[in-house]
């Protein structure tokens, strides 16, 4: 079964109901297998990939990014909606809000953050000036908004290694330097999508202010406190997301990596 739709679902969004005819599936590649679920919404086949697995139980640092971006890719799909729990380092960007973010800061230090190491691929550079999907972002954008959702259109992801929280200096800095929210999840996923040349576009809801923001000491039973009583908020979101967002379309998102033949005419490609 092909796929024309994904949905990665972070801390919080792991129930794919929203979909009928719901279907278990394993993908292999040489990174690894991914079990993800299959169904669909309308005339749309969509596959639901849990992010951290079931049970929540891989941390951030250790999400197999690679192997679950290839097996998306796999199925055949071309756009990909994330979801992500976040704290905010912006005052105007509240526990509750809704955040359609366009850019990041990368402050990862171990995770393999490309499907090119060179060899028979040789080197590859791919452009990241926006590395969300402008056109899905406003997919995104224009649901939240016509479902009255508290939503900002726009904010910087700082995205760290954890799978700790950040220290009070560490939040300063990334303020600094133009962060708005910060999260663990988003780098490499959004990059990898990038290369593989699929639509991302990811909806971040605040959960908390940070460490030094926050009046209060960081809990991760906090945030999943916070996400559960906003979860129908996500999950409306994207069901409204699934109507709009056209089955096949073409975007340049698509064309990332033409100057190099393309995803699909890479050496070394095979599964």
């Amino acid at each position: 079964m092909q796929a024309q739709l994904a949905i990665i679902g972070g801390t919080g969004v792991y129930d794919p109901a929203m979909l009928t005819g719901l279907r278990e599936v394993v993908v292999k590649n040489r990174f690894g297998d991914v079990p993800l679920t299959l169904g669909c919404y309308g005339d749309k086949i969509v596959a639901f990939l849990a992010r951290h697995g079931a049970g929540h139980a891989v941390p951030p640092h250790l999400v197999n990014y690679r192997a679950n971006i290839l097996a998306l890719k796999q199925l055949g799909v071309r756009q990909i909606i994330a979801t992500a729990a976040v704290g905010s380092l912006n005052q105007q960007m509240a526990p509750g809000n809704l955040v359609i973010i366009d850019q990041f800061l990368d402050f990862t230090k171990s995770r393999p953050v490309t499907f090119f190491d060179g060899g028979e691929s040789g080197v590859i550079h791919t452009d990241l000036t926006f590395p969300y999907c402008p056109r899905l972002r406003q997919v995104l954008l224009a649901a939240a908004r016509e479902l009255g959702q508290q939503v900002h259109d726009g904010g910087v992801y700082v995205c760290t290694e954890g799978p700790r929280f950040e220290t009070a200096a560490e939040v300063r800095l990334f303020q600094h330097l133009g962060g708005d929210l910060v999260g663990m999840t988003s780098v490499p996923e959004a990059n990898l999508a990038r290369e593989a040349e699929m639509c991302y576009a990811s909806v971040a809801m605040v959960t908390n202010f940070a460490a030094g923001i926050s009046p209060t000491l960081l809990t991760h039973k906090e945030v999943l406190a916070a996400m559960q009583a906003n979860v129908a908020n996500i999950r409306t979101l994207i069901r409204r997301v699934l109507e709009l967002a056209a089955g096949d379309v073409e975007c340049t998102c698509h064309q990332a990596i033409a100057d190099f033949g393309g995803f699909n005419l890479l050496p070394g490609k095979e599964n």
